[in-house]
């Protein structure tokens, strides 16, 4: 029973050792340019890596500006599962895809009933308020 209680302390004091060990970066990029664009890498001793890079689109167009940046980082998770993700982060809000993230069912398709309803909705939009018919 000791042998145990021993053993468990050992392992509890080698798991807390090991986060607080420093991590050395094996390389290290960015470049911010003038145009807005920019981009930036790392990998360290550990296994986790990222990358990114990113324009300014519509430069100067008041309320059109927007940043679009694409990226990936990966690192292997406390179960040892290898995580990597890519990315898409624009106008149309941040798009992250990995072989791990869950993936939304596909919808069911619209009645027919509904359709032929949409579609005559369509073809007979209501008069603005304000506009008469003479």
């Amino acid at each position: 029973m000791k042998f145990i209680i021993v053993l468990s302390a050992l392992c509890a004091v080698a798991l807390a050792a090991g986060p607080n060990e420093p991590v050395p970066i094996l390389s290290q990029n960015a470049e911010v340019n003038f145009d807005g664009s920019y981009q930036h890498n790392f990998e360290a001793g550990n296994g986790i890596s990222a990358q990114e890079q990113g324009v300014l689109k519509n430069a100067g167009q008041k309320d059109a500006e927007a940043e679009e940046v694409q990226g990936a980082f990966k690192y292997t998770a406390p179960d040892g599962t290898p995580i990597s993700i890519s990315y898409v982060a624009n106008e149309n809000g941040f798009q992250p895809q990995g072989a791990h993230l869950p993936v939304a069912p596909t919808p069911p398709p619209i009645p027919a009933a509904i359709a032929r309803a949409l579609d005559w909705i369509a073809a007979h939009p209501q008069p603005q308020e304000g506009s008469k018919k003479f």
